[in-house]
């Protein structure tokens, strides 16, 4: 029944029955068995009446002004509550709802997660839009699988959401996080599917702002099929994100590798120097003990003269005679043993002194090492918070070409007083390094809240406040100055979490300051107190030397000087945003008389929001004292070094190397005793004088030690005839430093008894992790390391038998292994770590064929080897080790291997890489490898992008060594540490793309023995250069094939001692030398006149042919044993700058298709006898063409301009001339060549005087030798039928035409006056009449442009031209084969005669010498 007691509660009710279309009044009477319950939107201003719906399961209030969860303390079933839109601020009242699984109070106010922990069948919580700063009270909640938190003031997420295991559905958008770092919280989620953090309804998170957002938690979470309301479960998608995140660990392990190989090089360059400064100080302190232990020896001796007469009598070394003679020393001279008392003083001092300068060495080398530490100590943290959020934190290293660089240095010196620094002897200030932080974190904070602030003000007063930007210097805490980890959390996080200072205000505000003394004066007070009392061991000016100073970004806003009355806090200055106090009011100020006003302007700031203060720049400075830096490479250190060397008169040390020599020489001088060459029994037992506990110790056999407080065995030396061991109930712990010891002194025990003793358990499981996959975080670190550390409760607590099957990681760093066994059935084991061993060998893995990644640093490996069935093999580390070289097949089987690291080490040779084709990176930096040709042994490693051999011998012997190899192997990305851009790769390209090298030689054929060599063919490969070194390797080198190149010269081709044929064709030859550089001593005028010669400057009196020709003449010879040379298609246009006429046994050149206009500079090549000009630009011959006697017998002058054929006529040897395609006219032109009696083979076709069809009967009929005309051999019948065709002609000139002063036999037929004639008939050879009409005119040179460019070259010498024309003169096919047997190319000639496809004209091929 329905209590009327309160009418509000009842008009309630009878609301909530009306709205889920229940009766009150049956309601009232019998009570309702309804499941669910809805009131929307007003009526229901608390929960009451609920106790009428015993069976309730679901109740949604929406929009009601409901302050506080009550009245379900008796809703035991109810599963789905909703209280939405309403005004709750804290979650109670849902203790006994224990049934409730799902959860939704969005849109209230609600500031705290509570009262939930008994809701362990909880499935759903929605608390979005609510007011929520932190995750917590959800620990119970093992079941929950979809949580809201969107819309909330949440900024960390921490371990909260650790045991909520079921996770699947998390909305986190809307809130305040920021750190990339905070995500990887997530990744214990590994139900997770759906994750919102920058849903479209919210606001975003900063973190969604930050570059590779997306990349970096798909990377973390691989098992997402949602992000942000996208679908991302496509596999596409998840790699690219592995991709980039595995392009980035590789990036940094890159650099960080490089960074500690700079740490190890100079502290290595700085134990050298230690050492070189500590041989003159050691050889003086050698020499002044050896020389005081004889006189202690010697004194002794005295002293005991008479009481130790006996114990000397056993000594067979000292006669009886000595014995007497030295008593009577000690009689004759007392004074004896007070000189030498004296001596031994002075040499005690003089070892003081130089004991006393090792010191200072030793001090100073360690100060210089605790500084480069400490220097580079910050770059690899650097480093890895870069790599930990994807490059949203990034740091640069500037240099004087940046602007930022120079502000900075010019910001510190602006704000340095020396005023402020007199008192500490600190005269002056210089910046070692400037490092740019670039932190997209808190610069998104920092602009975000200065929009802010701007947006709330007046906008008049927008830019002043603007204006109130300054840079100041953080003010750290002295006492924590020096930590890295509190620099390192600043950079990272901002100022918020770095309150670990005990400065007072240092939780209200930031402190900083505009003053260099006010930030590091405390910090130079602290360390001088702290030292105070070891000022005689250390250098007290070397304490506050060196410096680091965060400059900062700081918005001060609304600012006034503090109040000395009240206290800096923001309760004191609610309305302001900063404080300052001006230096005169600091209580540590001393008030001085000051030449400067820096007093005035000196302020320390007081910064109440954290988030104006921006972290800009980190500065390394270093004071400038009066007294000078302790250096090891300073110059006083350079002259103690020379000193060393030569003891010359004036120099540093002089004087006290004078010292010593005084001390050398003082009285009396002990002639040192004869040194032992062996130590046997007698002499031992001599020198010892029978000590008997060594004696005893020595020859020990048995040794109980129990029940004793043993808690270790170092100083466990000498018992190695110990036989019986007992150590039992004592306090040993380690067990493989014990052992290890025992291993090594005490060789012959028997029996050990170590029982009772608190071992600290040492086993296999304290070292291994059972993780199925290796965490997802961005680190450098081996992963059997990363997840034994994160191992919490170790395997082994709850592990079965089979417990081995389970281990997937094993970290055995450090633990003193000889050998790596027992792990056979390790079978599931995937990644190892065995560094800083003494392992000799890779032995005992064979099993493990699981494994993928293996790190056997700092061991003593020779070989690596037992790594062949290990095919699943991913990274490979054997750093710091003996390596000498890599086996042939070694990697052969291993298809994965992405990461090989084999630095320190002294390997020579890189073949046994030449397999490891998924090769990523390499890092092979310090070891021995000296020759380029190890470079060509990575090319077929086309997945290699990082290669780091820095410190490797090739490093300095090759010329160019970094472009050498960035040419080699394209594909990298980074070499040595440093990435490749695009300028340094067209550099290597210009550097090394055209050079044919004897390495590239070796390359291809697989060796570098050259000797055998006998052809060189290199075609169609962009040579520019010849360099093959050593030439005389070389010797045997007779045929040389480069056509089809990019060569400008013969290059280093010259130096080839034995070449008889070579084939230059289609490259770009402009002389046989290589051009020399320009010459920048010539006028502007002189210049202009080599470029243009008609420009008529610069000629000094002669013209040009005439110095070309004075100059080429006295060129020595060269190549002497170079017969056959082809250069066709070169654009050659000047034979002379050619320079031929140095090659003086040439016997065939081939020069068709240039740009020839004359031919000259052939004078010398008396032996020439065969010529090839063809299709060039010849018009006619000068005077020095051939006017020296020629030995020619083939000329080839085809398709050319000539028009006139004089000056040949000194060739009286030629047997074969070729005219075709030229534009000789007139037939007094062919006339000239009667006086060549040895021709015979001619062509004059395609010419214009081949119109008239005359030119082949005057011909034959003017050159009686001649055999072959036109491609057309000439027999009897032809030789007839001119004869024939001349008696007639002449006759009918006689006839016709009266001639005067003309001869009858022989005369010229260009002077015979004759009408024109029109040729109706024309008589020719059996076959041809079909060609002929009545009335014809026969013009070759129309059809000859027809096929001008058609076909392909045939093996004949001549043009293709000349075929077609006899073709279409005979009405018949001339085969190739044919033609080539009627004109047989020189056998020299031949041997290119299946290169012709490798010309840039189809179907080019070499031009043949005709056979004689």
């Amino acid at each position: 029944m329905i209590e009327r007691e309160n009418p509000d509660q009842e008009e309630t009710i009878k609301e909530l029955c009306l709205c889920n279309g229940l009766s009150y009044e049956m309601v009232g009477q019998e009570g309702s068995d309804t499941s669910k319950l809805e009131m929307f939107f007003s009526g229901y201003p608390r929960i009451v009446g609920l106790s009428l719906f015993p069976s309730l399961t679901s109740l949604t209030i929406v929009a009601q002004d409901i302050k506080e969860i009550s009245g379900l303390e008796i809703c035991l079933q109810l599963k789905e509550l909703w209280i939405a839109e309403c005004c709750l601020e804290k979650i109670e009242g849902l203790q006994e709802c224990k049934n409730l699984e799902k959860l939704y109070l969005y849109y209230n106010k609600i500031s705290k997660i509570e009262n939930l922990e008994k809701l362990l069948k909880l499935e759903v919580l929605w608390l979005n839009h609510n007011a929520i700063k932190n995750i917590e009270g959800l620990q119970t909640l093992k079941n929950l699988n979809d949580l809201n938190l969107a819309g909330n003031l949440i900024s960390i997420i921490g371990r909260c959401l650790d045991s909520n295991e079921q996770l699947e559905r998390l909305n986190l958008s809307g809130n305040q996080i920021c750190s990339f770092k905070d995500l990887t919280n997530l990744t214990r989620l590994h139900h997770l599917k759906d994750l919102c953090l920058n849903d479209p309804q919210y606001k975003t998170n900063p973190v969604c702002l930050l570059y590779n957002y997306s990349t970096h938690v798909l990377y973390h979470l691989p098992c997402l099929q949602r992000l942000d309301t996208f679908d991302v479960s496509a596999k596409p998608i998840k790699e690219l994100a592995d991709t980039t995140a595995m392009k980035k660990i590789m990036y940094y392990n890159m650099r960080i590798k490089t960074i500690q190989r700079h740490l190890n090089e100079d502290l290595e360059k700085l134990n050298d120097r230690k050492c070189k400064l500590q041989k003159l100080p050691e050889a003086r302190i050698k020499l002044f003990s050896f020389v005081k232990k004889n006189l202690e020896r010697e004194l002794a001796e005295l002293k005991g003269c008479g009481k130790g007469h006996n114990e000397r009598s056993n000594n067979n070394k000292v006669t009886e005679l000595e014995k007497s003679k030295n008593c009577e020393t000690v009689t004759e001279e007392p004074s004896l043993q007070q000189k030498i008392l004296t001596k031994l003083n002075a040499l005690h001092e003089r070892v003081t002194f130089w004991n006393k300068k090792l010191d200072e060495i030793e001090a100073v080398y360690q100060t210089e090492v605790k500084q480069k530490k400490k220097s580079h100590g910050l770059l690899i943290p650097f480093l890895l918070i870069e790599l930990e959020t994807v490059g949203n934190i990034h740091f640069e290293e500037g240099t004087q070409s940046d602007d930022w660089f120079n502000s900075c240095y010019e910001l510190l010196l602006s704000r340095f007083c020396t005023w402020d620094f007199r008192t500490f002897g600190i005269t002056g200030v210089k910046v070692k390094r400037v490092i740019k932080v670039n932190n997209r974190i808190l610069r998104l904070k920092f602009e975000n809240k200065l929009q802010k602030f701007l947006d709330n003000e007046d906008m008049h007063d927008s830019e002043s406040y603007r204006n109130l930007l300054e840079c100041l210097f953080y003010v750290s805490d002295p006492e924590v100055t020096v930590k890295k980890k509190h620099l390192l959390q600043i950079l990272e996080k901002g100022f918020k979490d770095s309150e670990t200072s005990k400065l007072p205000f240092r939780k209200e505000a930031v402190i900083l300051a505009n003053s260099l003394s006010i930030c590091d004066c405390p910090r130079i007070q602290f360390l001088q107190q702290k030292y105070k009392d070891e000022k005689e061991n250390s250098f007290e000016h070397e304490l506050f030397r060196h410096g680091i100073l965060l400059i900062t970004k700081v918005f001060l806003g609304q600012s006034v000087q503090a109040r000395e009355q009240d206290s800096i806090s923001q309760a004191n200055y609610p309305m302001v945003n900063s404080v300052f106090i001006p230096r005169k009011y600091l209580l540590n100020s001393v008030v001085q008389q000051r030449d400067c006003g820096c007093n005035f302007r000196q302020c320390k700031w007081f910064v109440f929001d954290h988030d104006f203060v921006l972290p800009e720049y980190i500065v390394e400075f270093e004071y400038i004292t009066v007294v000078k830096a302790q250096s090891l490479f300073s110059s006083f250190n350079n002259v103690i070094l020379e000193d060393s060397k030569k003891n010359s008169e004036g120099s540093v040390l002089s004087q006290d190397l004078k010292f010593d020599e005084e001390v050398i020489k003082m009285e009396p001088r002990i002639k040192p005793r004869p040194r032992l060459i062996s130590l046997d029994d007698k002499t031992i037992f001599s020198l010892a004088k029978t000590n008997i506990y060594s004696h005893i110790v020595y020859n020990l056999e048995y040794l109980d030690a129990s029940h004793n407080h043993v808690i270790t065995l170092e100083g466990f030396r000498g018992l190695m005839k110990l036989k019986h061991l007992d150590l039992s109930w004592n306090q040993l712990k380690k067990s493989g430093a014990e052992i290890n010891v025992l291993r090594k002194h005490t060789t012959s025990l028997l029996t050990l008894d170590i029982r009772h003793n608190p071992w600290q358990k040492s086993s296999l499981l304290s070292h291994s992790s059972t993780a199925e996959e290796r965490p997802r975080i961005l680190s450098i670190w081996p992963s059997a390391k990363i997840l034994t550390q994160m191992s919490k409760l170790g395997p082994h607590s709850h592990l079965n038998g089979n417990w081995y099957l389970k281990i997937t990681a094993l970290n055995l760093d450090g633990q003193h292994l000889f050998e790596i066994t027992n792990l056979e059935k390790l079978e599931n084991l995937k990644w190892a770590s065995f560094n800083n061993n003494n392992l000799t060998k890779m032995e005992g893995l064979e099993s493990c064929v699981n494994l993928e990644e293996l790190t056997l640093d700092g061991n003593c490996i020779s070989k690596i080897e037992g790594i062949s069935k290990l095919t699943k093999l991913t990274r490979l580390s054997l750093n710091n080790n003996l390596l000498t070289g890599l086996e042939k097949h070694t990697f052969d089987n291993i298809f994965h291997l992405h990461s090989l690291s084999l630095e320190n080490n002294k390997i020579t040779s890189l073949s046994g890489l030449q397999k490891a084709f998924t090769l990523i990176e390499l890092y092979i930096s310090n070891n021995y490898v000296a020759i380029n040709q190890e470079i060509y042994n990575l090319k077929g490693l086309c997945n290699l992008v990082i290669l780091d051999m820095y410190g490797n011998v090739i490093v300095w012997n090759q010329e160019n060594y970094r472009l050498f190899v960035i040419f080699h192997l394209p594909e990298l990305k980074a070499l040595d540490g440093i990435s490749i851009e695009p300028p340094e790769t067209e550099c290597a390209k210009d550097l090394f793309g055209g050079r044919l090298t004897s390495d590239m030689i070796a390359e291809r054929q697989g060796h570098s023995n050259f000797t055998q060599m006998q052809e060189l063919n290199w075609t169609s490969s962009s040579i520019r250069t010849v360099d093959l070194i050593p030439v005389d390797q070389f010797r045997n080198v007779c045929n040389v094939n480069l056509q089809n190149n990019n060569l400008t010269s013969f290059s280093g081709l010259i130096y080839l001692p034995n070449v008889k044929v070579l084939c230059l064709n289609y490259n770009h030859i402009e002389s046989i030398m290589p051009r020399l550089k320009p010459q920048t001593h010539l006028t502007s005028r002189q210049l202009l006149y080599q470029k243009v010669s008609s420009s008529g400057y610069g000629q000094q009196g002669t013209s040009k042919i005439n110095r070309d020709t004075m100059s080429n003449e006295n060129l020595p010879p060269i190549m002497h044993s170079l017969e056959v040379l082809h250069l066709g298609y070169n654009g050659i246009s000047n034979l002379i700058q050619l320079q031929l006429n140095r090659l003086i046994n040439l016997k065939f050149l081939f020069l068709q298709g240039n740009e020839i206009s004359q031919v000259e500079g052939l004078d010398n090549l008396v032996v020439l006898q065969e010529l090839v000009v063809d299709h060039n630009r010849i018009r006619a011959f000068n005077d020095s063409a051939f006017a020296k006697p020629s030995s020619l017998l083939a000329l080839h002058l085809e398709e050319n301009r000539l028009r006139e054929l004089s000056k040949l006529q000194s060739l009286v040897k030629l047997e074969k001339l070729f005219l075709g395609y030229n534009k000789i006219q007139d037939m007094a032109e062919l006339e000239k060549l009667d006086g060549i009696s040895s021709l015979r083979e001619l062509t004059v076709y395609g010419n214009p005087i081949c119109r008239k069809m005359l030119h082949r009967h005057m011909l034959i009929f003017r050159l009686p030798n001649l055999q072959m005309l036109d491609g057309i051999p000439v027999n009897s019948d032809d030789r007839a039928k001119a004869e024939f065709h001349f008696s007639e002609l002449q006759a009918k000139k006689n006839s016709l035409i009266p001639v005067t002063n003309s001869r009858m036999d022989g005369g010229s037929f260009g002077q015979v006056k004759a009408p024109p004639i029109k040729i109706t008939n024309v008589i020719v050879p059996g076959g041809f009449s079909h060609y002929l009409e009545a009335d014809f005119t026969l013009t070759p040179e129309v059809e000859d442009k027809k096929y001008k460019d058609a076909g392909s070259l045939t093996n004949n010498p001549r043009s293709i031209h000349a075929e077609i024309a006899f073709q279409q003169l005979r009405g018949i096919n001339l085969s190739p084969s044919l033609l080539s047997h009627q004109n047989m190319a020189s056998p020299t000639a031949q041997m290119y005669q299946n290169n012709q496809d490798e010309g840039r004209i189809p179907g080019s091929h070499f031009p043949k010498a005709n056979q004689m």
